[in-house]
This record gives structure tokens, sequence and C-alpha cells, in this order.
């Protein structure tokens, strides 16, 4: 027997303000349906009651396309950036935890009217994917691009709109000739060099690693293997010179979860700078240019000597006054050399001793030594009978001038340290203000996967940039790597051997390569150009790479979201538990796609962005966080569907006025509760980005629905706004869910679909503030009436109680009896009294 399905078409109250017939709007209409087997109300009409784990499935299966499809368009008027990925491979719950994120901005800037640009793109060189083909026997590229093809898959399954338009790959040639062009731009500004120093050495990875890519006990981020110091020639960018820049212009950007403390710590108080040296023995020039620093610029016509650590490059590398220092070194003293130190900036010639230290502040090896500033540098040159001249005047008010200082005796102290630094800068010879604790940016790698150099070695012209016509120098192909020994691109004879683009004569090609950190330090400028093969989108060289070096090295400069872990429980024993960071790297990541199929992607969205703060690390537990919750939460956001559309197949017409006074007050409690929850959620999407603070605020509104009676569903407008509120400030976190409640609330005569709504906004009679606010009464948690109070002191705990106690409510109540404690609500207007019974 076939049997006829009806089908009702809901008509909200609100479409009554349009200009169609209000009794037509109200009348519900039936229509006839052909029988069809249990499924979504987007494809048939048919509602089914509850939110199943198959409905579920059915929901984000039908979604899925529809919401990538609205996402396509972008402009440049609001930016979402995220970190892109290494491609691993496989996505891990970090990855997920960032990208929802970013996504659920885009959405909500949507829905704000923005036009959204949210790119994605590969972090696609660097040592894991070396490492990874040498363990398998594979071409990194091939291992590079088949992990991309995988985990572009894997995004496309958890619904992240992302702009694939924009997309860019570190490791292809059209993106890394734009980095190896600025290179030769910083290389040609002095701001790219190579020089002899003491870095640190993975022995298990063989190659340099950044001071960041150490950890606290020492040892490598990746192989863990105890670094090493070993003595190499490498190729620096000299971020020094943008320190005090980087420093001040941290004061123009927003507190993001103490990353700009972080930033600011990385960089240290830029309180000294650095002079250059030009060192001789026995009057002849040696070649060697040294920096020395100084934390007291302004006396640098003062300095008696330079002082370097035992362990300075120039006693243990390949310069050329290694042997007479060497020959003056006394172990555990201060020993004074034959060479001698002219300074550039002064034109004066002071010894270099070797210090009996073995450390300086920070990470300085050298530094300028200054008698009449530091009782410890007066007593070195004392020992060593040095000369020095007195450079500064104390007066009796406590202020000091400089004196034998040339063009600057006569100056105030703090005005000397301006002119002499600023000076110096102009004559190229210093000046630059900075910390003891920063250095300058190493960036070469003695590995194959990565950028290459684009410098060519001549013996009759010295380095020499590759003329920007002929980038990119694109990578040879090698017939097997093993990860050890000297760059591999050493044995790529043919491709090292090159001419001079100088000379013409014969040249060899820089085998080392840069490090992946120096491809991400600008991608996000690519992000809003990039297929353009004649030029990229960039500020000045020096801008894209030495402001953006805070970016490398603390991940997230620019980036949407402060650095987090998601951590995973770990059973070491029957009696201990601890916790890890997930990492491919340790093979311990939990596999995203394993979760998504078990719970879905909106709920594992959702339960992201409720876990934790940003800030705050996920400890991924399912029998004990908050995922129950979440469930609970979507069941019951369909349940308010199914309850409003149960409401108005009742056959009465939707009538408000037929709302009596207690139902009207209730109506305006959800009014209020509307706006109040619009409030709170835009500003946590605007300002914070606490997402779990958002979904507790919709939370409470949805419990404030949920106790609505029926007949509020069936006549009252406040619950059918309030509703239509909550879905569209749900959809930017759970797209596929509010997609379908949407579809399925009478409120369909807005026209589009959820996430082509406009952002909702508080009602402007809402924002007139009262001059006085109804405050609840609770005696032990009992309701015993209500008060007024004025709303300027309604927050004021100590005057709203005093205020209630003088209230014949409070003189009643309250009068006799002993308050151990009173609690005044920050959210609602209430106030608990918590008295002896």
């Amino acid at each position: 027997m076939q049997v006829s399905v009806r089908r009702l078409v809901l008509y909200p109250l609100c479409a009554a303000r349009s200009s169609l017939s209000r009794a037509a709007l109200l009348r519900p209409v039936l229509r006839l349906l052909s029988p069809s087997a249990r499924t979504l109300f987007s494809d048939t009409g048919i509602w089914e009651k509850d939110y199943r784990t198959e409905t579920r499935r059915k929901v984000e299966e039908w979604w899925h396309p529809r919401i990538m499809a609205q996402c396509c368009e972008c402009d440049l008027k609001f930016y979402v950036l995220s970190m892109f990925p290494y491609p691993s491979g496989r996505l891990h719950m970090g990855h997920v935890r960032v990208y929802t994120i970013s996504d659920t901005i885009g959405h909500f800037q949507r829905m704000r009217g923005h036009q959204v640009l949210n790119p994605m793109g590969w972090d696609a060189f660097g040592l894991p994917a070396e490492n990874a083909a040498i363990e398998r026997g594979l071409d990194p590229e091939e291992w590079t691009k088949s992990n991309i093809q995988s985990m572009r898959e894997q995004l496309d399954t958890l619904g992240l709109c992302f702009n694939w338009d924009r997309e860019v790959t570190t490791c292809l040639p059209d993106y890394y000739k734009w980095t190896q062009y600025l290179f030769i731009k910083l290389f040609e500004a002095g701001l790219a060099y190579q020089k002899e120093a003491v870095v640190n050495w993975d022995p298990v990875d063989q190659t340099v690693l950044a001071d960041e890519q150490v950890d606290e006990n020492g040892r490598s981020w990746r192989s863990g293997a105890q670094v090493e110091q070993k003595l190499l020639t490498q190729w620096f960018i000299k971020t020094t010179n943008y320190a005090k820049p980087l420093l001040d212009a941290l004061e123009d950007l927003p507190e993001w979860y103490g990353v700009k403390a972080m930033q600011a710590n990385w960089i240290g108080e830029c309180t000294g700078c650095y002079f250059d040296f030009k060192l001789r023995v026995n009057g002849e020039e040696t070649g060697e240019t040294l920096s020395a620093y100084s934390s007291s610029p302004e006396t640098v016509f003062g300095v008696a000597y330079l002082s370097i650590l035992p362990s300075h490059r120039l006693l243990h590398g390949s310069s050329s006054v290694r042997s007479t220092l060497q020959k003056a070194f006394q172990p555990g003293r201060d020993s004074l050399t034959e060479v001698t130190a002219h300074n550039l900036f002064t034109g004066h010639e002071v010894p270099l001793v070797i210090s009996h230290r073995e450390a300086f502040d920070g990470y300085l090896d050298t530094v300028l030594g200054v008698p009449g500033c530091s009782e410890e540098d007066l007593s070195v040159a004392r020992a060593l009978n040095l000369r020095w001249t007195t450079v500064l005047e104390t007066h009796e008010d406590g202020t000091q001038t400089l004196i034998n200082s040339e063009e600057f005796s006569g100056l105030p102290r703090e005005q000397a340290f301006d002119s002499i630094t600023q000076k110096a800068r102009e004559q190229k010879v210093g000046g630059h203000l900075t910390s003891s604790k920063l250095r300058d940016w190493l960036i070469s790698r003695q590995r194959y996967w990565g950028t290459p150099i684009p410098v060519v070695h001549c013996g009759s012209c010295g380095p020499v940039a590759v003329p920007e016509e002929e980038l990119p120098v694109t990578l040879p192909k090698l017939p097997s790597l093993t990860g050890k020994g000297a760059s591999p691109l050493g044995a790529a004879h043919d491709w090292v051997n090159c001419k001079c683009p100088r000379c013409k004569g014969p040249a060899r090609r820089e085998t080392d390569t840069m490090d992946t950190f120096v491809d991400s330090a600008w991608y996000y400028f690519r992000y809003t150009d990039p297929h353009n093969p004649d030029r990229y989108e960039y500020p000045p060289p020096e801008i894209s790479f030495l402001l953006l070096h805070i970016h490398s090295c603390l991940m997230f400069f620019l980036s949407l979201c402060n650095p987090v872990q998601i951590l995973k429980e770990r059973m070491e024993s029957y009696f201990t538990v601890t916790w890890e960071k997930m990492s491919k790297s340790k093979h311990n990541g939990l596999d995203p796609q394993e979760v998504v199929q078990q719970y879905g992607v909106d709920t594992v969205r959702l339960y992201i962005l409720y876990a934790a703060p940003p800030e705050q690390d996920i400890l991924w537990n399912v029998k004990t966080d908050a995922l129950p919750g979440v469930l609970r939460w979507q069941s019951r956001l369909w349940q308010l569907v199914t309850k409003l559309r149960a409401a108005r197949q009742l056959g009465d017409v939707p009538n408000p006025s037929v709302l009596k006074k207690k139902e009207l007050a209730e109506a305006k409690k959800i009014w209020e509760n509307k706006n109040y929850a619009i409030r709170e959620v835009t500003t946590h999407f605007t300002e914070d980005f606490l997402f779990n603070a958002a979904m507790s605020r919709l939370m409470g509104l949805t419990n404030t629905l949920s106790s609505a009676t029926v007949r509020l569903l069936q006549h009252s407008v406040e619950f059918e706004e309030a509703l239509a509120a909550l879905v569209m400030m749900t959809a930017p976190m759970a797209p596929h869910l509010a997609s379908e409640l949407w579809a399925g609330c009478p409120l369909l005569l807005r026209g589009g679909d959820v996430l082509q709504q406009s952002w909702p906004t508080v009602d402007p009679e809402y924002l007139e503030a009262p001059d006085f606010v109804e405050l609840s009464v609770l005696i032990n948690n009992k309701s015993c009436g209500t008060v007024m109070v004025p709303v300027q002191v309604s927050k004021d705990t100590i005057r709203v109680q005093q205020l209630v106690l003088e209230s014949p409510i409070g003189q009643k109540l309250l009068g006799e009896r002993s308050i151990k404690r009173a609690i005044l609500s920050p959210r609602t207007a209430l106030i608990n009294f918590l008295v002896d019974e």
C-alpha cells in the first residue's frame, strides 16, 4: 500500500514585516509529496525528529560540496592567514585545530559582508622530507608532491574553505625563484654575507641548526641528538641591523596571548650597538673585519681595548690572525695580543685582548672595553697597563656630558648616544641598535632539499650573485642521497662547475641550501599575486626578510593563530599518565580522518573550538573532555527546530496578539538573551577569539529557547528571531549542521543558505541603556523577589548589597540574618545571599 506523506511549508512570523499579505504569510500551507526513505529535509522536505549519527553523516555529505562552492570568490578586504603546513603526508589534529579556527573566522567575516582571502600552500622544502626520502629510497621531490596531493584531499574532506587558486608550494621553481631574488637583493645591499662561525651541529642529521631548533636541553628539535658546536663557513642575514625598528614596531601590533612579549623577549632590550673594526698585525692589514658590541655607544671614544672570548672563531678557524692569537693566549687570564683593531668610526687603534671569561652577556663574543664606564673594564685595562681616554664628565646635579669625543664633546650623554649611533649608521660602520642576545640569522644548511643559494664562488672575483635573468637556480637531480658528510650538491659536478657571471672565468656554485625558514618568511606576500612570473608582492627586501624573521622564528608573527599544541594521553604504566606533544616526526599524532569518521566534521570543529581557548593546549581524551557536551548541544539545536516545526503544525494560525502577560514577559526575556548573545559572540569573534566563550553563550541561548512554552513557539516573533540568530551564529563553527537547521526552519523567506545571511546585529532599542535594572534577589539559591538598582552601580557588589539591604525585601528577609557571602552574577542581573539558616 502506498502512503501519502504530507509536507508542511512553514512561513515565519517575521516575514509579516514584508510587503506580502500578513494573513497569507501566517497561514500554514500543506503540500503532498510522494513517499521516500528516511533522508534529509534539504533533499526531500521530510524533517527527521532526532539528530542521529546517520543523520549527521547525511547532513555533512549533502552540504559539504554546497558550502565549498559558496566560498570560492575572494578579494583582499579581509585576509585570514594561517600558517601553511609542511607536507608530511598526513594531517594531525594540530593542523585541524589551526585551520578550523581560520575557517571559522573566514565564514564569520563573509557573513559580515567581507570578501575573504583564506589561502593555503605548502612549506615543502626541508630536512624532514629529505630524511623521509632517504629512508624510503625515493626522490624528495616526488615524495613531497605525493604528500601534498594526499594532504590536500584530507583538507578538502574537512570542509575547509581555502582559496586553492592562490596555492603556493615553496619547493617549486616558480616560488623559490623569488626567494633567490630576495637573497640577491639582500646580498647586494650587504645584508646577506658569509663568514666563519661556531654553529649548532646535529651529528645525526648532519646539518646546521638555528638556535630555535635546539631545545632547552641542548638537543636537536628533530633527531633528539645532543647538539655539537662546530666551526663552519656559513651564510647569514644581518637581522641585528633591524632589531630596534622591529622592537619598536611591536607597539603598533595588538596583543595576542603573550606573543608580543615573546617577540620582545626574543629581540631583547636594544640598548647597544656594534662598531666595525679592521684588524692589523704590526701595522699591516690582515683582511679581517671584526664587529664589537658596546652597551654604551656614546663612550666609543673612550675604548681602551677589544675583548674576545677564548671560543672565538679567530682562535679556531682559518683566520690569518689565528697563530698570532694562539701564541698570546693564556687560559684563565686576560691575554694581551699583538693584534690591533682599527676603529672605523673614531679612527683610533686599540689592542685585541683574549678574555679570561668563558662567556659575555647574551650571545656576545666580542665587546668593547671602556674603563670609564665599567669597573671590570677598568681592572682589565690597569692589569694590562693599557692607556685610555676619559670621555664622560659628571656634574653636581648628576648629569653627564661628553668630553674628548671630537665633534660630540659637550653633548649631554643621552643626546650623544643618539648622535653617535646615527652617524655610525650613516657611515655604514655600525650604530644599529640591537641587544646582546640577538644574533644575525644563520640561513645555510648542508642538505639537498632546499632553495639553492644563488651565488657562485670565483677565485678572482670572490662570491658573485647569479644574475637575476638567470633565476631560478634549480636543484639538480641526484641519483641518491645519504644524509651524511658534506653538502650533497657538491656531488653534482655538472651543476657545481660553472662560469663566473662577472669575469667569465671558472667558478663553483654555492653547495649549501637555504633553511626552510627563509622560504616561509614571505609566503603570505606571494598569496596576494601567486601566479605572476615577473614580480611578487613585497615591501622592500630588507623588510620582507628581516621584519619577518620574527615570524619564522616564532612561527606566527602575522599569522592567524598563536602556536598551539594538541596533546594525547599516553599510558606509560597502569599508574602513570604522561602527556606529550603531538608530532609527525615522533609518529604519535592522532589521525584526524579516524576522528572525523567517528564523530563527524562539525563535531570535531565544535570540540576544537570549545575545548580550550586558542592559546591553551588541548588534551584529547574523548572519555573525559568536552566532547559529550558538544554532542548534546548539537542534538539540542536540532530539537529546537523539531519543536518549532511541531508547534507550527498544530493548526492554529500564528498570532502574537494572543500571548498573555506572562508569555510576553518570557518573550521579552528571549529577546534580551538574543541581543546579549549577539553582542557577546560578536565580541569574541572580533576581539579575543575566545570561541569557547562564544559557544558557552550560544549554549545559554539554546537553554533559554529550549524552556519556551508551546504557545511561544506557536505565536512568538521573538522566538523565531532568536532561533534564527542562534543558527546564524552557529554557522561559522558548524556550517553543515547550521545549513540544515536553516533549511528546516520556517525562515526560508529570508532567502539563501545560512552562510549567505548577514551576521545578526543587536537591536537598536537594546542598546538604549535604562537608568535602572531589575535585579533578582536570591537567598540561599531561592528566589525572593526583585529590586531596582541604578545601572551605573549594578556591577558593584558592595553597592548592590547595600541597596538590597535597604530595600523592603532586604529589610524583611535579611535584616535579622547573618550574611556569610553575597554573590553578584557577572552576566545576569542577579545577586545571591548565602545566610545562616
